[in-house]
């Protein structure tokens, strides 16, 4: 008890200090802002699902390097980080498993069919980014399958003028390095980026190297970026959207997957991503928008560290899709509609080799002919070669009390169809179960909003099951002398939670204002019931979050910027932990400069594996956007 009123008199302490914001635009261009989905596009205001966006405004002013990081600022998203830095993160929401949200990227799903671990090694810069959708709830019916708890979608620019940028940035803790026995634990980075405009295209290319000697014994870390952004639209009915990236991301291992043991343990991850898509307005009423997608990763993990070919995996997994998405406009009505195919395959050395298909369709209509009511009906078919099929029909209804009032309602079913890990990894410490069923779930939710230009504000709740719900265990003793009992997933049954949600977005944005706010608050509760028998580990199924507190204050002053990002997280089987972050800066025309202080009260906390995140860490930059 004594621990939780220390932590929330650093959190009054914190709120009390203040905050920073770059020039924020007004919250009513949130309303309009058009969600992204792969089926029918609605308009943010208009949305019936619990959504939240991470905008471009918001990148900017909080004190994060990497999208993980900006990430634990939204509410009901889970960031177990097993490193520091942005090296490898799993990402839940509302209490799922990792396994169990959707990637996307501009729609394009990149979920790593190997294991989500990997869903996040991303080559989209920070710089590059409009905006981060988070669909809270079964969103299967939206992205098709593993979409069971959620989905992130990231938005990229839309580029409007000729520019170059830069930004160098580095950082301490100051602490003394293990390894080296002399010098301090350090990371830097640099960040480059061109766009070019003609009448009838826009290109992106950006480039980002980053490395840092750790923050803790063998935890050092280097990767490299590369992404490119293009864009044809020779007329208002047609366009064509590519994306292109590739990362080398690099790290030290220590205590990721088999602690203790694994403290020489190294990873590469690379990643190789591509995308086309178009959009056609054939008629005034009716539109289609193809897109084709390939993703590549190679994952190589060296046990004992990279001087031995002992413990060593190698992991080469690929996969193509292809979709094709439609709408229709009728006066009582839009139609959307639509077919997908995604084709993954494995070759591994602790996996084998392995592939399997996977083909949907759906069918949504929504319509707002009843006055003050917005229904968003429909339903999605999966066919998937080892799982055969499954559909997911869900219903979205928002009232409108008011202008500003909404009463929302919606309900909602999904599946997740297990990974390669999952199924077939032959390991002395895990081993897969080829006789998975997949994860079947379906969620319920209510809860009412409030849109006005300067303040967004929603409370709900929900009530979700999972059937055939998978966790990785094994028994709490050894079988024999030296015998090492491996890790195993199961179908243990049925997984229940209730959760409660509330989040106030407030922004005073007056643009004859000398000095402008912006604050964020928010409180997740989460109630699992998992029963485990008796001397039976649990890998995941009791790591979710209870309790979840988000708030961060912004001031702007003329040309100075001050933020205070913190949140406070207590998990079912983890130390609750407070942690605040600090962000200071100055406009110089083109130049920003800025400095940060991360876990300013240097916590001790762990959020995955045994893996200790940074104590006290302080940070440098500068940022340079010439328009031309």
């Amino acid at each position: 008890m004594l621990n939780k009123n220390i932590t929330l008199t650093k959190l009054a302490l914190v709120l009390s200090i203040g905050a920073a914001t770059a020039q924020i635009k007004d919250t009513t261009a949130l309303g309009e802002v058009i969600i992204n989905q792969n089926r029918l596009q609605i308009p943010f205001s208009k949305q019936s699902k619990n959504i939240q966006i991470l905008t471009q405004e918001d990148i900017q002013r909080l004190p994060n390097r990497s999208i993980n990081e900006l990430l634990s600022n939204i509410p009901g998203v889970d960031i177990r980080q097993r490193g520091p830095f942005g090296s490898q993160a799993d990402i839940s929401i509302d209490g799922g498993s990792f396994e169990q949200t959707a990637i996307l990227l501009n729609g394009v799903k990149i979920t790593d069919p190997q294991s989500a671990h990997h869903n996040m090694n991303l080559p989209v810069p920070l710089e590059a980014i409009e905006r981060i959708e988070i669909i809270r709830g079964p969103a299967s019916r939206i992205f098709g399958i593993n979409a069971l708890t959620g989905a992130i979608n990231i938005v990229t620019k839309k580029m409007e003028s000729n520019q170059i940028s830069a930004q160098v940035y580095g950082g301490s803790s100051f602490k003394d390095n293990e390894q080296t026995s002399a010098g301090k634990y350090y990371g830097k980075g640099v960040q480059l980026g061109s766009q070019f405009l003609t009448k009838q295209t826009s290109h992106g290319l950006y480039f980002g190297h980053e490395d840092s000697n750790g923050q803790r014994y063998n935890t050092a870390s280097n990767n490299n970026k590369l992404y490119y952004d293009g864009t044809y639209q020779p007329n208002t009915a047609n366009m064509i959207k590519a994306n292109v990236g590739y990362i080398n991301n690099q790290f030290g291992a220590n205590g990721y997957y088999a602690a203790p043991n694994d403290k020489e343990a190294y990873e590469q991850v690379k990643t190789a991503f591509a995308s086309l898509q178009s959009k056609h307005q054939l008629t005034q009423a009716f539109s289609i928008s193809p897109r084709i997608s390939n993703r590549y990763n190679e994952d190589e993990y060296w046990y004992l560290g990279r001087e031995t070919t002992k413990g060593r995996s190698k992991h080469y997994s690929n996969v193509f899709g292809a979709e094709i998405n439609a709408t229709l406009e009728q006066s009582y009505g839009t139609f959307g509609l639509g077919l997908e195919s995604r084709f993954e395959r494995i070759n591994s050395t602790s996996i084998g080799d392995h592939n399997r298909e996977n083909y949907g369709g759906y069918l949504e209509f929504k319509t707002e002919a009843i006055e003050k009511l917005m229904i968003n009906s429909g339903a999605y078919i999966n066919y998937n070669s080892k799982f055969g099929w499954q559909v997911f029909p869900g219903l979205d209804l928002g009232y409108d009390i008011t202008e500003h009032w909404k009463i929302v309602v919606n309900a909602g079913s999904s599946q997740r169809i297990p990974s390669f890990t999952d199924l077939y990894t032959n390991q002395t410490a895990n081993v897969g179960n080829p006789t998975l069923s997949s994860e079947n779930a379906y969620q319920i939710e209510g809860g009412i909003k409030y849109l006005s230009n300067r303040v967004i504000a929603q409370a709900g709740y929900f009530h979700r099951r999972i059937n055939d719900f998978i966790d990785w265990q094994k028994e709490d003793a050894n079988t024999g002398s030296g015998t090492v009992v491996p890790w195993k997933p199961i179908n243990i049954g049925k997984n229940k939670i209730d959760g409660f949600n509330a989040s106030f977005r407030y922004n005073i944005n007056d643009p004859s204002a000398t000095t402008r706010y912006f604050t964020t608050l928010s409180y997740n509760y989460l109630n699992p019931s998992i029963t485990l028998a008796d001397g039976i580990l649990s890998k995941y199924a009791i790591e979710s979050l209870r309790h979840q507190v988000i708030a961060n204050f912004t001031i702007n002053y003329k040309n100075w910027m001050f933020t205070s990002a913190n949140r406070f997280n207590e998990r079912i089987s983890y130390k609750s932990y407070f942690i605040a972050d600090v962000r200071g800066s100055y406009q110089f025309q083109d130049l920003n400069i800025f400095a940060d202080v991360q876990n300013i009260f240097d916590k001790s906390y762990i959020e995955a594996a045994a893996v200790p995140m940074p104590g006290r860490w302080f940070s440098v930059g500068a940022k340079y956007k010439l328009n031309y």
